[in-house]
């Protein structure tokens, strides 16, 4: 017997019209790639969101058709993201830092129709449309310019195009289970792989988003995702945004921490989520322009693991509550956030903060392991101790990649993540390290993380990243490359002193090298694969 209840679709267009009936005027503010600022509201952006879902329907596409977009966060691309995924269209976000080579890859590989870019990018669009044959409109999202109508002669305005088109749209309803948007991973390995997610899972994802053991969002508050919209949907926050009707804060291009400090003290930001390179940033700058963040209650970190010092910093400082928070972009990407139980109330601050330390406990919706290397589906415990292999199963994970037959799972049916980890009783996770990242000296295993994050406690230096180095006796040992903070005097000796009695003396680094600058990906990770082409034979070379 079926109960008698409403079944509607769980569509991301419901998300906007949520929004528009019931926090119409709620401030969606936009930071745009010249640096002005642009006043708009969840109204403003649904209409618009309309008017261009007019336009894609003028180009004739068909149900599933992929529109790329190469943009930053503004309110252009979240209008554009409701129209193309509302419509029934896959909104396939790229991330525009990646080399030309591996853009004209992905692109021809989702078979776009459509390429909406920020006029930042007409160089870049201009570089690669001769070899994208599949696009049959390239669209800037800004006003008419003369000069990039110049550069693509056959070029589309966003501005121009709405314009001219109603805000009258009846959003089509169709089965949840059908895409709606398409994001590929870094490809550190290889070339990239799409994931493909459903209406669905985006919708069940955001309910999971907004939980209180998760991001806690609601109502009141102004919300600004720092993590760009084309770095796993910026961890799905556009859409949890519009669920719960709080106001947006896009921050555009410029993410360096002095205008990201500036944008949080106009605009009174109580929650932003970023990665750790990001929040250095902003911790700098707050302390050389003399703010103390007054709105700022939380701020999530994720995408590396957050160094201990870094949270003392915000909590000590600026009275702020960082939660670590784990996924990836085959998890949509939330996998675990790190909030308190009930019964750790009683703790003292130095045990709160060793758990705050972890990536946190999955939320309803997903479920975690730990398994063995040899056949990947034997469980081991989990009592916080032993590491193994991190799985995942759940409604918004990948059950195989884009344009690809076979299956990602194991064959009882779990996503392998790649990292190793341990998970306790209370399903608390901690990200030991990332496979490839492990360092196996003489047959035993360092964990990179746990070096760098003693290193990024120490006051005088600003970046850090620990890679394997090959050794002639030891197969590898650990290296610490380091950038010190301005006008910083230390030394490797130093440095390395710092180690002792906070870890093993083997566990502790060969060499110091200390850089001017260390590279980070287009979503603010560390390339640790550059690091290890650059310096991974310096053991050899002394």
């Amino acid at each position: 017997m079926k109960g008698n209840m409403m079944c509607q679709p769980l569509l991301i267009s419901s998300l906007i019209e949520h929004a528009e009936r019931y926090h119409a005027d709620t401030a969606v503010i936009s930071k745009n790639s010249d640096g002005t600022m642009t006043q708009s509201n969840w109204r403003e952006v649904a209409a618009n969101a309309r008017r261009f879902a007019n336009v894609l329907d003028h180009f004739q596409l068909t149900q599933g058709d992929r529109v790329a977009t190469l943009a930053w966060n503004n309110h252009r691309h979240l209008e554009s993201w409701y129209a193309i995924s509302g419509s029934g269209y896959v909104c396939h976000t790229i991330n525009p830092r990646l080399f030309p080579e591996q853009l004209t890859f992905i692109m021809n590989n989702a078979h776009d129709k459509v390429v909406i870019f920020d006029k930042t990018f007409v160089g870049l669009i201009s570089e690669i449309k001769s070899a994208l044959p599949r696009v049959e409109h390239f669209i800037c999202l800004d006003a008419y310019d003369a000069e990039i109508e110049k550069a693509l002669p056959d070029v589309l305005f966003y501005d121009l195009l709405i314009e001219k088109q109603s805000d009258q749209f009846i959003w089509p309803e169709f089965d949840e289970n059908l895409a709606s948007s398409l994001c590929y991973t870094s490809g550190t390995t290889g070339h990239p792989k799409g994931v493909l997610y459903s209406h669905r899972s985006t919708v069940l994802h955001s309910y999971a988003s907004c939980l209180p053991d998760t991001f806690n969002l609601s109502a009141k508050d102004n919300l600004m995702p720092v993590v760009p919209m084309f770095h796993v949907n910026a961890w799905g926050i556009p859409y949890s945004a519009a669920m719960v009707g709080c106001g947006l804060v896009l921050p555009g291009p410029m993410l360096d921490g002095a205008s990201l400090v500036e944008l949080i003290d106009r605009y009174k930001v109580t929650n932003a989520l970023g990665v750790p390179t990001i929040w250095q940033g902003l911790l700098n700058a707050a302390a050389n322009l003399g703010s103390t963040l007054p709105s700022l209650i939380r701020n999530v970190v994720g995408g590396a693991a957050c160094p201990p010092a870094m949270v003392l910093t915000f909590k000590e400082r600026y009275q702020c509550e960082t939660i670590h928070a784990w996924g990836m972009t085959e998890t949509s990407p939330l996998g675990a956030v790190n909030q308190l139980k009930a019964k750790h109330t009683v703790l003292d601050d130095t045990d709160k903060l060793s758990l705050r330390l972890a990536q946190g406990r999955p939320p309803f919706g997903v479920q975690l392991r730990i398994c063995d290397q040899e056949k990947g589906i034997n469980e081991l415990a989990r009592d916080g101790l032993t590491a193994g292999h991190l799985q995942i199963k759940g409604h918004w994970i990948v059950s195989h990649y884009f344009a690809a037959d076979q299956s990602a799972l194991t064959q009882d049916g779990w996503f392998d993540t790649g990292d190793i980890a341990t998970l306790d009783q209370d399903g608390y996770l901690k990200i030991c390290d990332r496979s490839k990242d492990l360092i196996k000296s003489g047959g035993e295993w360092i964990s990179s993380v746990e070096l760098e994050n003693i290193a990024s406690s120490h006051p005088e230096l600003e970046m850090v990243a620990v890679i394997a180095a090959i050794h002639p006796r030891w197969d590898e040992r650990p290296i610490l490359i380091a950038k010190k903070q301005a006008q910083s005097q230390v030394t490797a000796h130093e440095i390395l002193t710092y180690y002792v009695n906070k870890i093993a003396k083997w566990q502790i680094p060969d060499q110091v090298v200390f850089v001017d600058t260390i590279p980070v990906g287009g979503t603010g990770k560390i390339l640790k694969k550059e690091l290890r082409e650059m310096y991974g034979s310096i053991l050899l070379e002394s």
